[in-house]
């Protein structure tokens, strides 16, 4: 048996799905129609912090709450808005905003640095 490597299907996720630096998402941040989407573990919320107003989607249940028929949907995924997902180094979100993508969810993206370059650009950090 053989493990695909994670660094792989990263890469996959990156060539299929917008991405960008987190200096280029500090200008989506407060715009109406923008949801920013943490998927990080709670435990990571709490040490470090969070992006102002994002909605909290563990990668465990992205899939759940994204899909309308599921009984875990999660209204903040019909909107129609545009979603960055973020987690802590990117490779998270690169799965997530792809797995989105693949289900339909339209206009998705991701932070390809994560919320350590958001951190880094002087990005604002709210509290859980």
């Amino acid at each position: 048996m053989s493990i695909r490597p994670v660094a792989d299907m990263v890469a996959e996720a990156n060539s299929q799905v917008a991405h960008m630096p987190a200096t280029d998402a500090l200008s989506l941040h407060g715009q109406a129609g923008v949801t920013f989407v943490d998927l990080r573990d709670p435990r990571e919320l709490s040490r470090d912090g969070m992006i102002p107003d994002a909605f909290h989607a563990t990668r465990g249940m992205l899939e759940f709450w994204i899909d309308p028929a599921s009984p875990y949907a999660k209204e903040a995924f019909q909107t129609g808005n545009r979603f960055v997902f973020y987690c802590a180094s990117g490779w998270r979100s690169a799965l997530a905003a792809k797995a989105a993508q693949d289900m339909g969810l339209e206009n998705v993206s991701h932070i390809e640095d994560g919320f350590a370059g958001w951190k880094k650009a002087g990005g604002p950090i709210a509290q859980r």
